[in-house]
């Protein structure tokens, strides 16, 4: 048995902690055993089939389309006991085109060669669709009627799959990250280490999306695997009601949470108008902020208005993670809140070299902390060169923690190269052992040979009246010929209220454009204004460059 299952089952073995599900309106609290124990009937129905369906067996794919974490939950333990690998498949949503999603996730089954879907609420209504293109399912509430599976000790390995993750970007051309018990419980480990997580006091409030790795990994594998205690609600519950989250964090103790940085921006609004004295949010200690870049302003916005209701800055960790590792790469030390680097702009996009900024124009990155126990990591010239401290290039990865590889349409594809380091496509630095991400390789932006980052610029344009905090995007451009050769520039994208008012779109854009100038020292090629909810956005609610970019051939 892999040390992940002896991990999963020691919590299941009379805990008294479990996860909270349900709230505001209903909440339900299930201990770990007996989440294990409906775990253990799911199993035994995957086990034996049914009609139609062959049971599954070691090292089968599992699909799994559902939404409710107290379903999801023992779901995943269920694959797990029989030995074989969970996908949390793509979620449709009320825009999305059935058709054309059903299409998509038979690519995907495919492409990871799974022969069933675990189908559970708030989707039980995609039956029909799944049936109508051939997509063998079951549903959750069926499996936990009946049945018992006792644990067997050879139904996994360390090098068997236990996750298959799919990663952001087009579902037409889908690729999962595959995580392998070794991994798992690598990066498990090592984030409990570097956390200081205490099964006896820690309690983890989370509504992150569990089709994401940091909801998937963080916020339900890590408390079900060491039994902490945890209480979970949907993406929409956040979504449709923000302060929920504080709320929860004050209701239930919360000592540990985690979200993308736009959620953090998002709640400080919230909490600057909330009722003096409504809240308590003195117990946390570890706001983990990570799986985008960090803004500090953004944070110091969150800490300034949680302060009043107990809020200590110092619980902000700064963390680097990615699903080519599970979820974390590395934290920032505990209880030191966000420490910023404040470097030279020319040193940086000239020279490449992260020097300390004196009275010269500066950029700012947070410092991401050291690698979690077992994982290395490196920055690298284009030649291969492994550069030195504050010296800027592409960051390697390796350790227990890294992927063997993709699974994509075209066959499996490793990610290590001889000597086992993972390239992850993002640049940046290490000092003082800790990682600095400046941003992804792909969207560095070059002008007069300089190498900007969009970060910048999208945080200089955030900045101009009437655009939507944290919905601006800088993408590469070309901007005309010079020389017989191309010149490369940028055009801002930004949301905004007032889209589609002529005079109000001609003020928005001299602003942005005076913003990003003054902040960076480049004139963007265009500015485009668009109306609210535009902008496409992983479904964690990451805005995508790429697909930004796509968008805005398509209007040309």
């Amino acid at each position: 048995m892999s040390r992940f299952l002896a991990m999963l089952l020691d919590s299941a073995d009379g805990s008294p902690r479990g996860m909270t599900t349900g709230e505001p309106g209903e909440p339900v609290r299930h201990t770990w055993p007996q989440v294990h124990a409906t775990a253990r009937r799911m199993a035994a129905a995957l086990r034996s089939g049914a009609a139609g369906v062959l049971g599954l067996e070691r090292g089968g794919a599992v699909g799994v389309l559902a939404g409710q974490p107290v379903t999801i939950a023992p779901a995943a333990q269920a694959v797990w006991l029989c030995g074989g690998s969970v996908t949390m498949l793509h979620q449709p949503t009320a825009r999305t085109d059935l058709a054309a999603w059903a299409q998509d996730t038979v690519s995907v089954l495919r492409m990871i060669d799974a022969r069933l879907v675990l189908l559970g609420a708030p989707f039980d209504a995609l039956a029909p669709v799944l049936t109508e293109y051939g997509i063998p399912f079951r549903t959750l509430d069926a499996l936990a009627e009946n049945g018992d599976l006792e644990p067997d000790a050879a139904v996994a390995g360390e090098d068997d799959t236990a996750l298959l993750q799919l990663t952001s970007g087009s579902t037409a051309e889908p690729k999962a990250v595959r995580i392998t018990h070794r991994n798992l419980y690598a990066n498990l480990s090592g984030m409990v280490e570097a956390s200081r997580l205490d099964v006896e006091r820690d309690v983890m409030v989370s509504w992150l999306p569990l089709f994401h790795d940091m909801g998937m990994v963080g916020f339900m594998t890590v408390p079900m695997t060491t039994g902490l205690e945890l209480v979970s609600v949907t993406p929409a519950d956040f979504l449709t009601r923000p302060l929920l989250w504080a709320e929860l964090i004050s209701k239930h103790g919360g000592t540990v949470t985690a979200a993308p940085n736009f959620a953090y921006a998002v709640l400080a609004r919230q909490l600057a108008r909330a009722e003096e004295g409504s809240l308590d949010l003195s117990t946390l200690r570890i706001a983990l902020n990570g799986a985008e870049p960090i803004d500090p302003d953004a944070v110091e916005a969150f800490t300034s208005a949680g302060a009043r209701f107990g809020l200590r800055p110092e619980s902000v960790l700064a963390a680097y993670g990615m699903a080519e590792t599970a979820l974390g790469v590395s934290f920032a030390p505990v209880e030191t809140g966000l420490q910023v680097d404040t470097i030279d702009a020319e040193q940086l996009e000239e020279h490449r070299r992260a020097v300390p900024a004196g009275d010269a124009p500066a950029r700012r990155f947070p410092r991401l902390g050291p690698t979690l126990p077992g994982i290395e990591a490196r920055a690298v010239a284009d030649d291969g060169r492994v550069l030195g401290e504050r010296e800027v290039g592409v960051l390697q990865l390796r350790g227990e923690s890294v992927t063997p590889g993709y699974l994509t349409v075209d066959g499996p594809v490793a990610t290590q190269d001889a000597e086992g380091w993972l390239d992850t496509g993002d640049e940046g630095y290490l000092v003082d052992g800790e990682v600095v991400v400046c941003g992804r390789r792909k969207d560095v932006i070059i002008m007069g040979g300089r190498n900007i980052y969009p970060t910048d610029i999208e945080r200089a344009a955030a900045t101009a009246a009437d655009v939507r905090a944290g919905n601006t995007v800088a993408v590469r451009a070309l901007a005309g010929a010079e020389g017989g050769r191309h010149r490369e520039s940028f055009t801002v994208v930004v949301e905004s209220r007032r889209a589609g008012d002529h005079e109000a779109e001609q003020l928005i854009r001299k602003d942005v454009i005076g913003c990003v100038v003054s902040a960076v020292g480049v004139r963007p090629a265009e500015v485009v204004v668009l109306p609210p909810g535009s902008l496409p956005k992983t479904p964690s609610g990451k805005l995508r460059r790429a697909a930004t970019a796509e968008l805005l051939s398509s209007r040309a």
